[in-house]
């Protein structure tokens, strides 16, 4: 900064007295240091406020539950709010419109202490989900490994066994298409199992296995009958998957300092990527009176071109199965079902795109009376709508929902009545276009209704019945409200709670704001949020750090209120003198299907030039936000874009912090890269930061989990790899034993003074034991 020039007079000249000359000097000194402090950023101070954001922002929203549970076979729903007390369970009864607390806290708090020899606080009580049953009268919970039973007549507490142990399993670990368990018939007189890669029946009580009955002949190691079988509902059939197994791809982790030994341990994991052989299956149907099998033609099914096929799902009648078939490359997907008697094969449904089809974000699949109708999701006009078809012809008979706008989801289908329930965003003019409001509509496309119409995000949560539902709904900048609805017009019938976030302001956080600006074609609507310091003056000059996710999964800005620890850390960040953004960019979901399809073989675009086009008309606005000084960090897909940002973007991004980032999309898992990359082709090296690694501009931080199992470590050291080779100067971070994250507490404080040294250009502070801390995923 240069310091201001300071005019003189004759006091000042070298003929002056000393004295004076020393004050007007010294006078001089505290105003420039007065307009450097003004001006500081990313100092001991700041570091500080951005840990003490920690507290400010931790448990100081009240009565703003974050779900809702319906008792079974009841129209009655609890939840837990947390309160200046502490937490309280609560019990609303929604016929009564009344509410009360779900049962007696310090009644329980005491005879849980009695039991457990351990203290426990009424409103700090040491579980978060609880179960009714007897009517009412009991009440069940978990804590420390164990299932708590209580009365609420008398409040003794019973201990009913060890709790059951949840394993989360390996994602990518696939199924083992011969390690199902016998499936008995439905009328409980066979059972079917595999046996020598072939499928056999025997009697249910046949336990010394004297009567087997062979139904199939030709399955082998390389070629065999899938043990997950299905039985048609009145047991007289059998229809199920030969399998020709694809290949296992196995990758490689180095555990460098395992808590239990000295020694490094080597993991394997078994991890499907793109271009990689699949499972290929073709659909087999049996009669078990006849013990004949009846041969199905695979060529519907195209054995050589599946992504995937669905296990045979029997009609209620027996007269058919169905299966879906999405064929390598996601741009055709089938419903087909196949005759119970004859295996003959009828297309019911056949969805065909240019680009790809969102199979794993959109479909929706609803057979209406056995199957005489089918309720099907398509983008085919351009928007994810709802559209009926006959279930017999396999023509479609007409479109139920339409317009500019998108399906969010259906929460249930009333066949009787002939209606949807439906969630959407879009539909609502001078709204946020992805604010989810519910709705009901007809299945002929007449009757559309909403059944909330707030300006707000709302999630419903509907009753067994389906006669009421809870409302909680919120923006960004408005707190939460929940209200209990009539699920027939949506009526609120009463008000369950209102969020009070006063001492949150009082505590010194800012709500983000919503900003919006044009896209690159200089006519869609690009949303996002601006977050600035607790201290912010408009004096200053900030430098810009956007938080990117731009997985074409979905759309990742936060369309509710909240202050927990997914959002924290971005208004940690800020406080280190910065202004924080994020943004859905072109490429993500839940807008229009041509929004969506510019990731199509193309992810290294991220939305960037709607990113720097909101980025730059935010700054047009607010001035003190500094686009020569624009930095860019995220996580996984978002660890690829923040790299690429400095490889394909330099003129705009500056300085970036990259962790997990899958950075060639060869390199990462099948699914997630084959579903808007499409087949292995020369466009996986265009998008790949590998490959590009030599365009490398500005300031790269690499952060990495040496036990990231989500995506493969070699992808982030291939790109080290890549930028040593070209001579590129950049920083890498791995932290031994972390799997897929962000880094931990010590890659949030790296990824700080990453920020404060090469955007604000001053050196962070020395560490004293600051802990930062972000998401772990």
């Amino acid at each position: 900064m240069a310091i201001p020039h300071i005019y003189t007079n004759t006091a000042t000249s070298p003929s002056a007295p000393r004295p004076i000359r020393a004050r007007v000097l010294l006078l001089a000194v505290l105003f420039v240091c007065q307009i450097a402090a003004l001006r500081a950023q990313g100092t001991r101070e700041d570091y500080q406020r951005a840990e003490a954001m920690k507290e400010v922002m931790d448990g100081k929203m009240y009565h703003a539950p974050a779900g809702f549970h319906w008792l079974d076979g009841e129209e009655k729903f609890w939840y837990v709010k947390q309160t200046p007390k502490g937490s309280e369970f609560m019990l609303v009864d929604a016929q009564k419109r009344s509410k009360k607390a779900a049962f007696d806290q310090e009644r329980l708090a005491k005879a849980l202490s009695a039991a457990t020899g351990q203290e426990v606080a009424p409103c700090k009580l040491p579980f978060s989900r609880i179960t009714f049953s007897d009517k009412g009268r009991e009440l069940g919970f978990e804590h420390g490994g164990k299932v708590w039973s209580m009365s609420l007549r008398n409040y003794k507490l019973q201990e009913k066994g060890p709790a059951e142990q949840r394993e989360n399993g390996y994602w990518g670990g696939g199924r083992d298409e011969l390690a199902n368990k016998p499936v008995p018939s439905p009328d409980s007189q066979w059972v079917a199992f595999i046996k020598n890669y072939n499928l056999y029946i025997r009697p249910a009580g046949d336990d010394n296995k004297k009567e087997e009955h062979q139904l199939s002949f030709d399955g082998s190691e390389g070629e065999y009958y899938s043990s997950y079988i299905s039985w048609s509902p009145d047991s007289k059939k059998l229809a199920t998957n030969k399998v020709r197994p694809g290949q296992e791809h196995v990758i490689y982790l180095l555990e460098s300092s395992p808590e239990d030994q000295l020694q490094p341990k080597l993991h394997t994991r078994n991890y499907l990527k793109p271009g990689d052989a699949l499972p290929q299956k073709s659909p087999q149907l049996f009669l078990v009176d006849k013990k004949q099998q009846v041969r199905v033609d695979p060529a519907p099914f195209h054995p050589s071109e599946q992504y995937s096929l669905s296990n045979p799902s029997w009609r209620n009648d027996g007269r058919a199965f169905t299966l879906e078939y999405n064929e390598r490359g996601h741009q055709a997907y089938k419903v087909l079902e196949v005759d119970g008697v004859t295996g003959g094969v009828k297309e019911l449904i056949k969805e065909e795109s240019k680009t790809f089809i969102d199979y794993s974000g959109k479909k929706y699949r609803h057979d209406v009376g056995d199957g005489k109708e089918i309720i099907w999701a398509s983008e085919r006009d351009g928007w994810n709508h709802l559209y009926l078809y006959d279930g017999e012809t396999g023509k479609v008979k007409n479109q139920i929902t339409k317009g500019d706008w998108v399906v969010r989801g259906v929460m249930y289908v009333d066949e009787a009545a002939r209606r949807i329930v439906f969630a959407g965003s879009g539909r609502e003019q001078g709204q946020d276009p992805y604010l989810i409001q519910y709705y009901k509509i007809n299945f002929d496309g007449s009757g559309l209704t909403p059944l909330t119409t707030e300006n707000g995000n709302h999630a419903a949560t509907f009753s067994p019945d389906h006669e009421y539902f809870v409302d909680a709904y919120s923006r960004v900048d408005e707190p939460q409200v929940a209200v209990l609805r009539r699920a027939s017009d949506g009526k609120a019938v009463m008000e369950v709670e209102r969020a009070d976030a006063t001492a949150l302001f009082k505590a010194g956080w800012k709500v983000p704001e919503v900003f919006t600006a044009k896209a690159r074609d200089g006519q869609t609507d690009i949303w996002g949020i601006i977050i600035r310091p607790s201290n912010f003056d408009p004096a200053k000059k900030y430098p810009i750090i956007e938080y990117i996710y731009a997985g074409p999964h979905s759309s990742f800005v936060p369309k509710s209120f909240s202050s927990d620890f997914r959002y924290r850390f971005l208004h940690e960040l800020a406080e280190l003198g910065f202004i924080v953004v994020q943004l859905d960019g072109m490429g993500t979901s839940n807008r229009s299907k041509a929004f969506h399809d510019v990731c199509w073989q193309n992810l290294k675009d991220a939305g960037f030039p709607d990113r720097i086009k909101w980025i730059k008309a935010a700054a047009q606005k607010y001035p003190y936000m500094d686009t020569a000084r624009v930095g860019i960090f995220g996580n996984s897909a978002g660890g690829q874009s923040s790299a690429g940002a400095l490889l394909f973007h330099p003129e705009f991004y500056k300085v970036a912090v990259s962790s997990s980032g899958c950075h060639d999309n060869r390199m990462d898992k099948i699914w997630w890269n084959e579903q808007w990359m499409g087949k292995v082709g020369p466009h996986y090296a265009a998008s790949s930061n590998v490959e590009n690694a030599h365009k490398l501009q500005g300031k790269l931080l690499l952060i990495l989990g040496e036990m990231d199992d989500n995506v493969d470590p070699a992808s982030s050291l291939q790109l080290v790899n890549a930028l040593i080779k070209a001579n590129k100067n950049f920083d890498f971070l791995m932290v031994p034993g972390m799997g897929h994250s962000l880094g931990g507490d010590y890659g949030e404080h790296k990824r700080r003074d990453f920020f404060v040294r090469h955007l604000l250009g001053v050196e962070p502070p020395e560490w004293e034991g600051q802990q930062a801390t972000t998401p772990k995923s």
